[in-house]
């Protein structure tokens, strides 16, 4: 069953707001606090080699691919060129019980691309299709959808959507800004409202959500509004703030002290969960938790000197007492 068809009734004039997958951040520890906190209509994995799935490294990808049901429904992000090891991700992605696969072609780390995947993608629609109709053919009854940007070098949505619309992906999730601008430039949501009129023009029934530059709800809400995508996906502006999706919660009201406490319950999951991780990543959070108040650059800089979970409630704790 199509559940993106299925939320977009159940949200009638709303849209279906997503949390970005991110490389480093979105982990399994991230997302089980999200959806504690603020748990948006849909997540998504980081995204996970498909090749690296099949051709070595698989037990620890396997672990990147964990969730918990509380997180459902939730979208398996892959990369690849290879339509052979997406369709089998595809089967993969359905045998762990994923309510949806996506293709990430937008990507711009250098790495992926010398695979030929990722934003390089976009300079080879015609492998691209491929790819959609692989993941397609191994998802089963699961949706498809992609994740790119409006162009490599330049504005290509005009050629670029077209040739995605053709193979029917559930959804297609536009970054508006090109590889080369990276996040250097400010979003161009106008794209956004294109897409929309190439695809009303195109009469296809795939959902068209934008990315980029959304700072909350509100904003999000309003873009929709704007452009007439169906949905919006956030990234950024979940730093340092997993109320960002709740409704009830305004993220200026949330003491310092609760958020020093989902910090260190963020960083014991980390711990828990993803053992097999450096203890370095987990730490590209606490800039984002620990900043806005007195002493935070202080206890920022203690807590980039711990180790494990322990030192770091030890750390928090000393200083809510003194507080």
């Amino acid at each position: 069953m199509n559940f993106w068809q299925e939320l977009k009734k159940e949200k009638k004039d709303k849209p279906i707001l997503v949390l970005a997958p991110m490389a480093d951040v979105t982990d399994p520890a991230f997302r089980r606090i999200i959806s504690k906190y603020g748990k948006p209509d849909v997540m998504w994995t980081e995204f996970v080699s498909a090749d690296g799935l099949f051709l070595g490294g698989r037990e620890a990808l396997i672990k990147d691919l964990a969730f918990a049901k509380e997180e459902r429904p939730i979208v398996a992000q892959f990369f690849t060129a290879n339509p052979d090891m997406m369709k089998k991700s595809a089967e993969l992605a359905q045998e762990l019980g994923f309510d949806g696969i996506d293709i990430n072609m937008g990507c711009p780390d250098k790495s992926v691309e010398k695979q030929g995947a990722g934003a390089n993608l976009i300079k080879n629609p015609s492998l691209a299709k491929e790819l959609i109709l692989a993941a397609k053919e191994g998802a089963g009854d699961l949706p498809v959808s992609v994740k790119t940007r409006i162009g490599y070098n330049k504005d290509e949505l005009e050629t670029w959507l077209p040739a995605l619309l053709e193979a029917e992906p559930s959804v297609i999730i536009i970054h508006a800004r090109t590889r080369k601008e990276m996040s250097k430039v400010p979003a161009r949501w106008e794209t956004i409202k294109r897409a929309v009129e190439i695809r009303d023009n195109m009469k296809s029934k795939t959902l068209i959500f934008g990315n980029g530059d959304v700072l909350d709800i509100k904003d999000a809400e309003q873009k929709a509004k704007d452009t007439g995508c169906d949905g919006v996906m956030l990234g950024r502006a979940i730093f340092g703030n997993p109320w960002c999706f709740n409704r009830s919660i305004k993220v200026e009201d949330v003491s310092i002290e609760e958020k020093l406490k989902v910090l260190v319950e963020h960083t014991k999951l980390y711990e828990e969960l993803l053992p097999h991780k450096s203890f370095a990543i987990m730490k590209k959070h606490y800039k984002a938790y620990v900043t806005g108040f007195d002493g935070a650059k202080e206890l920022r800089m203690e807590l980039m000197e711990t180790k494990d979970a322990f030192e770091v409630e030890e750390i928090i704790n000393k200083y809510l007492k003194s507080t």
